[in-house]
């Protein structure tokens, strides 16, 4: 098979397997804390730390949260089964300033989690896994792209950056912002960061200490997290509060 469909026939695989596969993370996570307990405790304890990192992650949601909030139903979806779906070629908003947003802002999530370790190795070796996982999982995205839509994905693609925003190159979105629609569609990001973060502050509690315990501002950032997941999920699945027409 050629490489370059070898790459989409590799993207499309993970594609429908991204919201899993990188969970296999944890236990090296995990792992690498053990062995390196003594240089990555004194930070994973250090509150201006925790901050820091949760920003970087949180960073990474806003991206997310303003691509979701501008684009129409049927693109930038959570699907995984159905595979690749691109009703419209979103070529406005921050789509005018980067092609693949959603990556970068699930980067800046992952990246403040690997950075929370402290150590710096390991935030380098994941962060190539990273660009390896997602560079075949964009090719196959690009490659059906440019099948769907011909010479219009061609000439955006060819002046759009593949991953580093070009912030003056910005154009505004035929949509005005949804909030709702970023709380239909996000809501359990933020609990995910905020479970992760405390997984790994507990485990390394548990290997200097021996004992369970999480810090108390993971602890608030959990509960808050929680009650939002909690409150956005019961009204998506049981109101039609967060319902936006067309999105």
């Amino acid at each position: 098979m050629p490489l370059r469909e070898e790459l989409e026939a590799n993207g499309n695989w993970l594609f429908v397997r991204r919201s899993w596969l990188p969970i296999l993370l944890y236990p090296v996570a995990v792992a690498v804390l053990y062995f390196y307990l003594d240089a990555a405790y004194p930070k994973i304890t250090d509150l201006v730390w925790c901050v820091i990192c949760l920003v970087v992650s949180l960073l990474g949601l806003v991206i997310r949260a303003i691509t979701i909030g501008f684009v129409p139903l049927g693109t930038s979806g959570r699907n995984t089964d159905g595979g690749q779906v691109a009703e419209v070629l979103n070529q406005k908003g921050i789509y005018s300033t980067v092609r693949h947003p959603l990556y970068l802002g699930n980067f800046l999530m992952w990246l403040g989690l690997f950075m929370y370790l402290s150590i710096w190795w390991f935030v380098v070796i994941c962060s190539l896994a990273y660009w390896i996982y997602y560079e075949r999982i964009m090719i196959a995205e690009e490659e059906f792209l440019r099948k769907k839509y011909g010479s219009t994905y061609e000439l955006w693609a060819s002046k759009t950056p593949a991953f580093i925003p070009d912030f003056s190159l910005w154009k505004s979105a035929d949509l005005s912002f949804s909030v709702k629609n970023v709380l239909k569609r996000e809501y359990n990001g933020l609990l995910a960061v905020a479970v992760t973060f405390s997984i790994f502050n507990v485990t390394a509690h548990y290997f200097y200490d021996e004992a369970f315990k999480l810090d108390c501002f993971w602890q608030v950032v959990l509960i808050i997290s929680s009650i939002l997941f909690i409150t956005l999920r019961t009204l998506k699945r049981h109101t039609r509060v967060l319902h936006v027409e067309g999105r």
